[in-house]
């Protein structure tokens, strides 16, 4: 692990992705055509290889003082355990195509888990795994982002038991499974890794279409990530953090309409060390910043807890100016405390691989957009500490 990075000294207020940046063209192609049989995995990692390269050096001319590959070699951040494309090609054994839905976006479209259908639960691939083949090709510190077990709770029926896999041994083997997945990216090298818990603001609506959200299984959620967390030391939290957000794929979401006060008093009882929280998409951002300043943990179990607010929307290709930004954080600082404040996109750029971006008209646009925002957060983001004094 890179105990010794210290997001604060190139900034002043941290700033950091969360984790996506859209595939090219050719690369979504790659995927379609490993799911057709026209080409081989050999044939698709090397677009893979070539996509997190290219990712990777833009980001580093961003200026950001941690980046990530951009996710160009996983199937979505929910499913990267459990298959190898969105298609479902290289699908783990134990595992049926179509189980419960994710999400029902707003704009009608939906996303869909896969099914436990025996025991015992085990990952396929881990992000370390895969965080391997892109470390190498930088100097910069690099980020992780892996998926909450309360996602991959999803994969078990609601009302039914797998055969010979009671729920309660599957949720012992998924916390391992969670807390193995943190350790190995740490292990190769990452010096940050943060839980995607998109799922958390969604357990707060009633979708009838989607039966698992009218269960009201926010604090089962809570509990289930706390399981994970509590396996690590106050020292290796302080690098965990938590993203949350009402979704975003095909530039839509699923859970803008619950209101923030409905998530973040709980959201907080996760002890990790900080939060990346989709904002700059909000309408009433000061509201979300006093809850936040209300909410936000001095003490979680060893450790402060530190906001990062979102003041990038990847849904909009409008580019956020730097002074935007920097006024979007010293707003902020009127309520959250500055030393426990930090930068983020609002969400991944394209959290599934194949995201056609139609706001933007080709995903290909939409990844030169999305890194000349990330510059500008990374350049406003250094502009509001100067003017409060953060250095």
């Amino acid at each position: 692990m890179t105990a010794d990075y210290d997001p604060r000294t190139e900034t002043g207020i941290p700033t950091e992705p969360v984790g996506s940046l859209p595939r090219p063209t050719a690369l979504q192609e790659a995927y379609a055509a490993y799911d057709a049989g026209k080409i081989s995995f050999e044939a698709l990692e090397a677009e893979q290889d070539a996509a997190a390269r290219d990712s990777i050096l833009r980001l580093e001319a961003t200026g950001s003082p941690i980046i990530s590959d951009g996710e160009q070699r996983i199937s979505s951040f929910a499913t990267y355990p459990l298959t190898d494309t969105l298609g479902g090609t290289g699908m783990a054994e134990n595992l049926s195509p179509n189980g419960q839905y994710f999400a029902i976006f707003a704009d009608g479209h939906h996303r869909r888990l896969p099914r436990l259908t025996r025991g015992p639960f085990r990952y396929r691939t881990y992000a370390g795994d895969l965080l391997e083949k892109s470390i190498g090709m930088t100097s910069r510190p690099m980020k992780q982002a892996v998926i909450a077990p309360s996602m991959l709770a999803l994969l078990y029926p609601l009302d039914e038991m797998v055969p010979g896999y009671p729920r309660e041994q599957f949720e012992e083997d998924l916390v391992s499974e969670c807390e193995k997945d943190i350790r190995r990216a740490f292990a190769v090298g990452a010096a940050r890794v943060s839980i995607d818990f998109t799922e958390g603001r969604l357990a707060c609506r009633n979708d009838p279409r989607n039966p698992w959200t009218g269960r009201r299984m926010l604090p089962y959620f809570i509990e289930l990530n706390n399981r994970v967390l509590d396996r690590f030391t106050p020292g290796e939290r302080r690098r965990i953090g938590v993203h949350t957000c009402p979704g975003g794929d095909r530039d839509s979401v699923h859970s803008a309409d619950v209101p923030y006060s409905d998530l973040l008093p709980s959201l907080f009882q996760i002890n990790a060390g900080y939060f990346l929280i989709q904002l700059a998409s909000e309408r009433d951002k000061e509201k979300v910043y006093q809850e936040i300043a209300g909410s936000l943990r001095d003490d979680a179990n060893g450790i402060p807890q530190t906001a990062y607010i979102g003041v990038v929307n990847p849904l909009n290709p409008r580019v956020e100016s730097p002074r935007e930004i920097c006024d979007a954080l010293i707003s902020a600082a009127r309520f959250i405390p500055r030393m426990q404040l930090g930068s983020t996109d609002d969400c991944g750029f394209s959290p599934f691989s194949i995201d056609e971006k139609p706001n933007y008209g080709s995903p290909d646009f939409a990844r030169d957009v999305a890194f000349e925002k990330i510059r500008n957060r990374v350049e406003g983001t250094r502009m509001a500490a100067e003017k409060l004094g953060v250095v």
